[in-house]
This record gives structure tokens, sequence and C-alpha cells, in this order.
């Protein structure tokens, strides 16, 4: 929807409410027209409900707003008496148009300070706790799963974390009308969450800092057109940007910088990534072997921590999917091992982006990566980098003729970016779907920064060894930071015992004194 549109919409819903209400505002000693001016009659409404006005804030926040009515419905509905539970099963089933028929034909009465006897109303209560959960869940922080081993050594498969919004700048939901703290799907019922219609501008509020080279982020996957994890019918879905999967990675490329690839090292700008001491890379390598020497590879996969596939290929050969540079070097000192070899894929791959060039998935650019305001020239040679930006992340028209590149009907010799993107990759480089097949990640793709691991649990595990399943190494660490991962969970049960203590002590000294 268009600005415009929102606003005739916006329109809509304040005759809406006028209608509805403003016989009510009368009896409540407000004027008639007080229930006519927009944003003026919620917060005279408060008043009337006997509510904070800040609450009028949560009536303008995509997707709170949708908790909020259903609580302004029923807290309206009890300042005129009406408290039953069949009031506000009314309230909530008509959609709040149950107001109307009070409005026009119940001859009810104004109870001022409603609140000032508190008597529970359970509804309004639990969906202010959703409010609070879902403020916290859209703006602040959100739990995330790691499902995948492509940064595998820096997050394992199993870990839990909290995703940061605050970071990079919390994104306001562009799609309003959805399901509160679910994704793209409703669970157990495994139906859609969201309407399409209507769509929301993107808006970011500022970040406490700039996504940097080797930052790990939470984004919304670009190419995403998958109607439901695990889902093998074939079914696409055309998905609102803020319902695309999460995907997380590292961001190895930023805006304006020339990312290469050579031989699975990434080199920005000609200079090779250093990459923080706790991004542990890893490739694929084969193992030969003598035939002769008796070697415990079980006891090396569990020393090593050997999480990915593994298997002998020849007589004398063991593929290893992914290793560490240390576990490589590990194997290669083990007595019967003959030689360790990383495996460089050269091979031309059309999977890589952009699909058009001799590249693989350890061999690729120089690609640009596009900065909001910089301006590239279009040709047939560039094209295909930026064709994705200029059509579906920038909304334009785009149309081939010839040698002739059209955009929103004109002749175009270049393009000037409307925002930044970034280049993300896995740090288990031949196990990981990034940018190196599906290119560039837009700025309004980006949903936060994992901060810290509050569980992890080894899926290798059966619960029937819950003490084991646990990964403790792990809980309550951070993701970022210098040096190896540290965990917090003992301090964090030292101040949990020492706050039960404290209480407990003034507890029993308030009974001595009593």
């Amino acid at each position: 929807m268009t600005l415009i549109q929102w606003f005739i919409f916006f329109l809509i819903i304040q005759v809406v409410h006028f209608l509805g209400t403003w016989k009510l505002y009368e009896k409540a000693g407000r004027k008639k027209w007080e229930a006519a001016i927009p944003v003026y009659n919620a917060i005279v409404l408060m008043k009337i409900i006997d509510r904070p006005t800040w609450w009028t804030i949560l009536l303008f926040i995509p997707i709170v707003n949708l908790i909020m009515f259903p609580v302004i419905w029923v807290e309206t509905l009890r300042a005129f008496g009406k408290k039953s539970e069949i009031d506000t099963a009314l309230a909530v089933v008509t959609l709040g148009f149950y107001i109307y028929y009070i409005n026009y034909t119940q001859n009810v009465t104004y109870i001022p300070n409603k609140n000032a006897v508190k008597k529970e109303n359970t509804l309004s209560s639990l969906l202010f706790a959703v409010i609070v959960a879902t403020l916290v869940h859209t703006y602040f922080i959100q739990p995330f799963t790691i499902p995948s081993s492509s940064l595998e050594k820096s997050l394992l498969i199993g870990d839990f974390l909290f995703v940061s919004k605050f970071h990079y700048g919390a994104r306001t939901p562009m799609t309003a009308i959805a399901a509160p703290m679910v994704h793209d799907s409703i669970p157990v019922a495994g139906v859609k969450s969201y309407s399409k219609w209507p769509q929301l501008p993107h808006f970011r509020f500022p970040g406490a800092q700039k996504i940097k080279r080797n930052d790990i982020v939470v984004f919304n996957w670009p190419a995403d057109t998958v109607y439901r994890f695990f889902d093998r019918s074939g079914r696409k879905a055309d998905k609102p940007i803020d319902k695309k999967s999460n995907y997380v990675k590292r961001c190895v490329g930023t805006p304006g910088d020339n990312l290469s690839i050579k031989d699975g090292i990434i080199f920005i700008d000609g200079k090779e990534l250093v990459l923080p001491e706790r991004a542990k890379p890893q490739y694929s390598y084969n193992i030969s072997i003598d035939g002769q020497t008796p070697i415990n590879f079980e006891y090396l996969l569990k020393e090593l921590n050997i999480t990915d596939p593994a298997g002998q290929t020849a007589k004398d050969t063991i593929f290893f999917s992914a290793l560490t540079s240390e576990s490589a070097l590990r194997l290669k000192n083990t007595p019967g091992i003959t030689s360790v070899t990383r495996i460089i894929d050269k091979t031309a791959d059309k999977r890589i982006f952009p699909h058009t060039k001799a590249w693989s998935q350890d061999n690729l650019g120089p690609i640009y990566i596009p900065e909001e305001g910089k301006t590239v020239e279009l040709n047939a040679e560039t094209l295909p980098f930026y064709k994705r930006i200029i059509t579906e992340y920038e909304h334009n028209d785009l149309k081939v003729t010839g040698t002739d590149i059209r955009i929103n009907g004109q002749i175009a010799k270049n393009y000037t970016f409307k925002q930044d993107y970034y280049w993300m990759m896995g740090d288990n480089r031949h196990n990981s779907e990034d940018s190196r097949y599906w290119g560039f990640v837009p700025a309004d793709h980006i949903v936060g920064k994992p901060v810290f691991i509050w569980m992890s649990l080894d899926q290798n595990i059966p619960w029937s060894k819950a003490i084991d399943k646990i990964r403790w190494e792990r809980l309550f660490t951070t993701v970022g930071g210098d040096g190896q991962p540290v965990s917090y969970f003992k301090y964090f049960m030292l101040a949990l015992l020492g706050y039960f203590g404290y209480n407990f002590y003034k507890k029993r000294q308030a009974k001595k004194r009593a």
C-alpha cells in the first residue's frame, strides 16, 4: 500500500470509530466531536476507560495494535457497566462492532474511575501480557534456534540464542496483519500466520552500531519462496520481506567492498579478510592412509568434535566434509595418515551467483557490493549482478531489448542504489547455502545481531541422558567478543542463590520482629 492509500485507510478507521462511539463519549461527559479527531480521540478514550494516556502509542505500533484493539473494546464496554462474559465475547467475536449496538440501542451509564476498585479481567490481563511480550520480541530481543551447521564451531546446531534488535536498529513490521510472536506459520496447525495485505513501508529505528565485517547477523533469506520448511510438495510462496525465513551467517562483505574468493580464502579490496579468533572456517578434506597402521577414527572424531559427515571413498582415502585447519593439522600428525589435502573447488558451477560466470564456490569475483547512493554502469556484463536488486529489492520495471536496458520505460546506462547491501557466508564453506548462491542481502532484510547463547542441546544425545545432552560449557556465553567463549552460567546461579538467600533471611528477620 502507498502512503496515500494508508492515509485513506486511517481516515476510514476514524469514521468507523466515530460512528460507533460518539454517544458513549457524550454519556462520559465529553463532546461528540472529540470522537472524530484522529489521535486526540484515542487520548480522550483512554481517559474515559480509565487507562494510561501512553496506551495511545500502542494503537499505532504494527502487530501490537492488533492485540490492543480487543483490549480497548472490552475496556470500553466495562466503562459503561458491560462486564459480563457474554459482553466480552461479543466484543471480540464481532471485531468491536458490538459497541455499535450498545451505542445506539442501550441506555447505559458511564462508570468513572472504574479501575479504582481493582477487579481482575482475565482477558484484558492476558492480552496485555501478550502485548508486552510482542513489544519485546519485535523491538528488543528475539529468541532464535540454530538449525544447520553453516556456522559450526562458532554456533552449533541446537544453540538457543537471543538476537538483539536494537544493535542494528529495530525494524518495524512490514506485515500489518499477523499472529504475534510466530514467524511465517502457526506451530502445530501449520497454516500461514499472516496476511500479505496490507503491507507497511520499511522503517528502521536508529541502531547502536552498523554491521561490520565478521559480524554474525540474522536476516530474512532474500531468495525465500519456501511454502513451509520440510514441505516436499513443491509448493511456492511469495512472502513479504519480514516473513521470509530467518537465516544466520557471518557478514564478510559490507557496502562499497570489492569481494573475491580465491581457493576458498576471502579477499576484500585485494587484501585477505582476517577472521576473529572465534571464527573457525571449515573446508572439505581428503585424508590418505597407509592401510597398515591402526587408526582409532572414532576417538579422533570425538576428540576433534567433528560433527559433519565423513566416509571412506577409496581403499586408502577418507573424505571429511568439514574440518578446521587445527583439526586438519591434528590428523596430519596422526600415525598412519600419509596426507591431508584440502579440497579446492575449481569446477564451474552455474548455481554460483550471478549464474553467468565460470565460477565455483571456492573461486569467484571480484564482486562490487552495492552501497546506498552509489552508481554503477549497466551493460550486458554488469546487469546480471544487479538485476534482482533493480526489480525485486528496489521495485523497478526492467526490460532488456537487444543492447537496450530500460528501467521504468527509460533507457538506462547506469543505476543508483537506494539502500545498502551485504555479503553473507557460513564458516562451513562447503556446507552453507549463502550469498555465493543467491547474492546480496538488502539492508531492509536485516533482522538483528545474535548476542547470547542461553541454552545449547546436543542433537546426537537422547533426552534419556539429559545431563549429557546439555552443553553446559556453552550456557550463558556471548556470541561475539575477543578470545574464546566463557560461560557465565555459574555466576548467574550464584547470583540467583544469593538473591533467594537474602529474601529468605529478610523474611526470617521479619518473623522474629513480629
